[in-house]
């Protein structure tokens, strides 16, 4: 069965928040195009057109994100699952998922999300002091109570959601109040991912570096194992990733073995890219509008950003873990490890014990 997943930018960079480390805002201002605006209704019939071009018992996942892609408007939203539903092939799979700020949703955007089976992805960086400092509108204003008015909202119409949060260097240093936040709010579904520095920078006040990444991760699995081995389970991307890789089971995560695949990131103007981190115009690999997808695999772009060496650790050889990393996901490793340090190795060395004992009963 054929599996084929979309990440589509439908306001492309536009955003209504001015997020402090906002790592699509840092790429899109290295582009000639900073924003290529809200995506017109020709680029989107095409994008779903040769998207559902495919077998008729497949699966197609159409993943949304931006800057903030609710900016798009409901009626691109409404128009879009429309056309899929007149396209689809009658034994298709469709999947939805959106990632947000939640700051725009009303029972509107909930009537609509809850009608297409939307997973929503809600930004949350932690507890209201940590978020309100990081996340802010134009105004400087922290939206933390938005958010959470918009949390409630997916709770009240039973859509699925779940949270993600950017570990930044300051969160980094507060696992355990993090965890009792999440327990507290009965989250069920975290994504933790790491605040990047900007691009060609090594470091910076935010990013997350490898000693904060260990130091971090080392408490939060220990909190986050107490609670397992009491039958309270909280999915965290990452364990979730890495628990299975000790079974032999491949991730689920792009990047994780330390090799990239070929991904379908489409602009608002119809342009494919390779990857959310390299949507820039050195890897622009064709247009929807233009191109098949058979195409824009195979394009030079494409080959040439797979085939990239990328940074390594001297620790990387000698290392016991090396299968199931092999230097990991090419920017993010940056936060994992330096020269002659590893923070994941460092972690792995922490839990992979229990993690074994874990995954054997998987």
């Amino acid at each position: 069965m054929i599996s084929r997943s979309f990440l589509i930018k439908p306001a492309s960079s536009l955003c209504n928040l001015k997020c402090k480390y906002c790592f699509y805002h840092d790429i899109s201002d290295h582009r000639e195009v900073h924003s290529f605006g809200v995506m017109n209704e020709s680029t989107m019939n095409a994008l779903i057109e040769k998207a559902c071009d495919t077998d008729q018992s497949s699966t197609i996942t159409f993943a949304f994100q931006g800057g903030e892609p609710t900016l798009a408007g409901l009626d691109y939203f409404k128009h879009f699952t429309d056309k899929v539903n007149q396209v689809k092939r009658q034994n298709q799979k469709i999947n939805y998922t959106i990632q947000t700020n939640g700051t725009l949703l009303n029972q509107e955007w909930f009537e609509l999300l809850k009608e297409n089976d939307f997973l929503v992805g809600i930004s949350l960086d932690g507890f209201k002091e940590n978020h309100d400092l990081l996340r802010i509108n134009a105004s400087s204003k922290g939206t933390y109570d938005q958010v959470m008015k918009a949390i409630e909202g997916l709770k009240e119409n039973m859509i699925e959601f779940n949270i993600l949060t950017v570990l930044s260097s300051t969160l980094a240093k507060q696992a355990d109040r993090l965890y009792e936040f999440y327990k507290q709010l009965d989250f069920k579904y975290v994504q933790l991912i790491p605040c990047l520095p900007r691009l060609k920078d090594t470091a910076d006040e935010l990013a997350l570096s490898p000693k904060l990444f260990a130091s971090f991760y080392k408490r939060f699995y220990d909190l986050w194992l107490i609670d397992f081995n009491k039958q309270h389970y909280i999915s965290v991307t990452l364990f979730d990733n890495v628990i299975p890789m000790f079974k032999g089971y491949r991730p689920q995560q792009c990047g994780m073995l330390g090799y990239c695949s070929p991904q379908f990131v489409i602009e608002a103007d119809g342009s494919v890219y390779p990857c959310d981190f390299y949507a820039l115009d050195e890897y622009v690999c064709g247009n929807i509008n233009v191109n098949s997808l058979d195409e824009i695999l195979k394009s030079p772009s494409m080959n040439r950003f797979l085939s990239e060496k990328k940074p390594m650790c001297s620790l990387c050889d000698a290392c016991r873990f090396k299968q199931i990393c092999n230097g990991n996901c090419k920017r993010l490793n940056v936060t994992y490890f330096d020269k002659n340090y590893c923070g994941y190795q460092d972690f792995l060395e922490h839990a992979s014990s229990s993690m074994s004992e874990i995954a054997k009963n998987l």
